[in-house]
């Protein structure tokens, strides 16, 4: 085996360096095996990051840097990004195990992330208000929010952080960056190419290291904004910190997504959905439909052939072109989705298939879980009410519409559904009627540049991407012009 790389650093201020902290392994989720070793960031790297940012944004000329010229640089990252989307994509399965040719269309399309928000750069704008004083003339600018601090996890590394990135830098705001001690390989490649398409110093800073990390960013007085994907439960330590501060906070958090399956669907595009909804990313996808909902009239056909299909799935090494299903990204995330297995079957859950760790040379050292079907699950059971974040989903009968709606509300999430039926009618009231912040028609796990993603109640605050990332990272300032003669007495109405 190669020795493990040492030679990364982080990005504080236009300088790579080292860490004051203690180093840090990347070990493979394949074979277990260390692969490299990072720098942990020390509490006062974290605060020169912050330092860094600060000066950028306060002296250094980045918010008043024309929009053009943001919008440009912006475009060269994408440039970049597409030249090396290979080699960054292989670095991303090297460190989650997620399939490359999953990974591989994930970062190609960042590409399209920067030529958005460039675009926007250059037609973000305010407007003009009528005023009902005749000589005053009323509009309003959007400016940036400042630093901002992105908090982003390990199972779509570059691309969730790229959601936070892009509109941060187009409206002119500086950042910090931490990337999850599982995979912040990758964001400091990144870093290298932010720092080549030529973005100042100090605009982007990058630190690494565990939880304690984050948590000295995130509670840094300084900081102006904090983005946040990751788990519900850390969400909330992020929401009380910045609540100190009063600290404006986007948080995409968990989600226990139903996935309903109407008697009048077409059975065999529901099935393909189903499975792609929950299985693709081994289930580590907020978004995972991982409650099905079926009709119960379909119950058993929908069932058997979800199982069939379920057990088709090809496992195995996450750069075999062949392979439809990776390992699970980390020791704990492994260690969680075979506990929460457990827990179904002590709950009374009845195993359809899968369950256990594969059998085979290949998979002995690796984090491989069986995709698992748990079949006349209860929407009370734990299995069906906590995030499990893996290959595991739960298979809910409902008797008709109303209650099919009931169950799919009836969590403490609301981030995304699906939606499977021929009746137009019938999609509509149930869209309508379901919590969430995305509903998808017909398919499911779509996302774009172009389109708002967020969620309700315990799944989040706040949305990203399309034009609503923009209101996330700026201020609205209102101006007045009194363009009359002069200033009326205020104490005397009648002069």
């Amino acid at each position: 085996m190669d020795e493990p790389r040492t030679d990364y650093l982080m990005l504080i201020g236009g300088e790579w360096t080292d860490g004051q902290g203690d180093p840090f392994s990347l070990v493979s989720p394949v074979d277990g095996q260390s692969w490299a070793v990072l720098p942990s960031a020390s509490q006062a790297d974290v605060a020169a990051a912050v330092a860094a940012a600060r000066t950028a944004f306060d002296t250094g000329g980045w918010p008043r840097t024309s929009p053009v010229r943001r919008a440009r640089l912006l475009r060269r990252l994408g440039e970049l990004i597409s030249e090396r989307a290979d080699d960054l994509a292989r670095l991303q399965v090297r460190e989650n195990g997620k399939v490359l040719r999953e990974v591989l269309a994930q970062t190609k399309g960042l590409t399209d992330y920067c030529n958005y928000f460039a675009g926007l750069a250059e037609t973000a704008g305010g407007y003009t208000i009528p005023s009902s004083a005749p000589d005053m003339f009323v509009y309003t600018v959007r400016e940036p929010v400042g630093v901002v601090a992105a908090v982003t996890p390990w199972n779509s590394p570059l691309a969730l952080l790229m959601w936070k990135l892009c509109p941060a830098l187009a409206m002119g705001n500086t950042m910090v960056v931490k990337p999850s001690e599982v995979t912040p390989a990758s964001t400091l490649v990144l870093g290298e190419m932010i720092e080549a398409a030529g973005f100042p110093a100090g605009v982007v800073n990058i630190v690494t290291g565990d939880g304690r990390v984050g948590a000295w960013l995130t509670a840094d007085d300084r900081i102006d904004k904090i983005a946040f994907t990751g788990s519900t439960h850390v969400g909330r330590q992020i929401a009380t910190t910045a609540a100190a501060h009063l600290t404006r906070i986007s948080l995409e958090l968990g989600g226990k997504s139903p996935n309903i399956v109407f008697a009048d669907a077409d059975l065999d595009r529901a099935v393909e959905g189903v499975v792609a909804g929950i299985f693709a990313a081994a289930g580590q996808t907020c978004l995972a439909g991982s409650r099905v909902l079926i009709a119960q009239e379909i119950y058993e056909e929908l069932a058997a052939r979800l199982v069939q299909r379920t057990e088709r799935i090809r496992l195995g090494h996450p750069l075999d072109p062949g392979t439809e299903m990776g390992p699970l990204s980390c020791r704990a995330q492994y260690d969680k989705v075979k506990h929460y297995v457990t827990v179904a079957l002590d709950e009374g859950a009845t195993l359809l298939t899968g369950g256990r760790h594969p059998s085979g040379a290949q998979f002995r050292d690796g984090l491989f879980m069986e995709p698992t079907v748990f079949g006349k699950v209860r929407n009370d059971m734990r299995i069906a009410q906590e995030e499990v974040f893996g290959p595991v989903v739960c298979l809910i009968p409902f008797v008709d519409e109303d209650e099919a709606i009931a169950i799919g509300n009836a969590s403490l999430y609301g981030l995304a559904a699906g939606v499977w039926t021929r009746d137009i009618a019938r999609a509509h009231r149930v869209c309508a009627r379901l919590r969430a912040g995305t509903v998808w028609i017909n398919t499911y796990r779509r996302t774009s540049y172009a389109v708002p993603f967020g969620g309700v109640r315990q799944s989040g605050l706040g949305r990203e991407n399309g034009a609503a990332a923009v209101e996330e990272y700026t201020e609205v300032k209102s101006v007045w012009i009194d363009s009359g003669s002069g200033i009326a007495d205020p104490f005397n109405p009648r002069a």
